[in-house]
């Protein structure tokens, strides 16, 4: 397994990139500060949202899997799911990025759509 950065370093991180491209970058919701996990919120104006999350390998490796993506008939349906994880985890950080091809910045390309 991989050493892992602080959750606050990265998200710090994560924030301070988009932010230096001229993009909007903010936490909505706070988790644990050395060891929390991460969700992504990538989106364009506010729209199309794409939830990301890095999730565990048997190999003990934690890659990005898009969880859900927004069309103008789920955006209730995502709120939700926001609103659930946040709730079900204290630990998880949730964080958004708003920026055209926000994905990038977690090192995923190729998810357009």
């Amino acid at each position: 397994m991989d050493p892992r950065l602080p959750a606050h370093l990265e998200v710090a991180a994560l924030l301070r990139q988009v932010q230096s491209a001229g993009g909007f970058a903010a936490v909505l919701h706070k988790g644990e500060r050395e060891a929390g996990t991460l969700l992504v919120v990538c989106c364009q104006n506010g729209a199309r949202r794409k939830i990301f999350e890095r999730m565990p390998q048997a190999d003990g490796s934690r890659n990005w899997a898009m969880s859900r993506s927004e069309t103008t008939e789920n955006t209730a349906e995502i709120n939700q799911y926001l609103e659930r994880r946040g709730s079900q985890d204290p630990d998880l950080w949730m964080i958004e990025l708003d920026i055209p091809n926000a994905e990038r910045f977690i090192g995923l390309t190729g998810t357009a759509g």
